[in-house]
């Protein structure tokens, strides 16, 4: 279930940025957002009220790091390949892990993580983009965000009721964003038909599986399986985008990949 979801998610971002030459990066993102926001508060169906301004204030904040999350993704796969932007990404996440073990091992896993990029700028990765390499680390610190606000919601709200307050709240935040930059082409049936799909690859799909997972794996287990985002990132974009990569870039992913395991295995609860 963990690895369908990986591989769900990574497929609906390949087919996103198939899209972005009708509707542009912040247009797909308003359409994924969108959909995912109404598919959720759909099934979930929320309480609006008998809420506390520090639960709302964790759902917003959900909500805003969720939606500056996707929109900054998604701008980085714009101009790197999808397997190099989720390696990027992974940094942020792998920087929450080292700094909560506080343990000696954890800079063994900084070093992995610094040699692995080492090697994905310093190779010939068909010319990684400066602003989409600085896209990817902006949307791997906002995951870190992310973490920290989703920890805090899923703690104050029953079941996915705060998810699905918090994808509101990021849709409303995309939505201006995406109408400003695609305008009219965001009503085009074919563009609205795909962006439905893509909501469904990368939100809907994704979000069921983790929640049965959970309930099946411990949550050491399940981070490390969510460890290898890279890897599914890496055959989406072979497989849908024709992005190959070289043996350099492959081993550059793996470092990264194995210092995110071991981060997590090495954590404190």
């Amino acid at each position: 279930m963990v690895l369908g979801s990986a591989f769900s998610l990574q497929f609906g971002s390949a087919v996103a940025a198939l899209l972005f030459p009708r509707a542009g990066a912040l247009g797909v993102v308003a359409l994924r957002l969108v959909f995912s926001a109404a598919l959720m508060l759909a099934v979930c169906r929320p309480r609006l009220r008998g809420h506390s301004r520090s639960d709302w204030a964790a759902a917003v904040g959900l909500g805003i790091a969720l939606g500056t999350m996707n929109s900054l993704f998604y701008q980085a796969i714009d101009r790197i390949p999808l397997g190099a932007a989720v390696t990027l990404e992974l940094l942020g996440p792998l920087v929450l892990s080292v700094v909560a073990a506080r343990r000696a091992a954890s800079l063994l896993w900084a070093g992995l993580a610094l040699g692995g990029v080492y090697l994905l700028g310093a190779s010939d990765f068909d010319g990684l983009a400066p602003a989409g390499v600085g896209f990817a680390l902006a949307a791997g610190a906002m995951w870190s965000a992310y973490i920290v606000f989703n920890a805090r919601t899923g703690a104050r709200f029953p079941k996915a009721d705060g998810l699905a307050l918090a994808m509101g709240v990021a849709a409303l935040v995309s939505a201006p964003l995406g109408l400003f930059s695609a305008g009219t082409a965001l009503l085009d049936p074919v563009t609205l038909g795909l962006g439905a799909a893509v909501a469904v690859l990368s939100s809907g799909l994704p979000y069921t599986l983790e929640l049965f997972a959970l309930r099946r794996l411990p949550a050491a287990t399940f981070a490390v399986l969510m460890s290898l985002m890279p890897v599914a990132a890496t055959t989406a974009g072979f497989l849908v985008l024709g992005q190959s990569l070289g043996g350099v870039q492959l081993a550059a992913i793996a470092l990264v990949v194995a210092a995110s395991m071991g981060a997590v295995r090495t954590a404190r609860s």
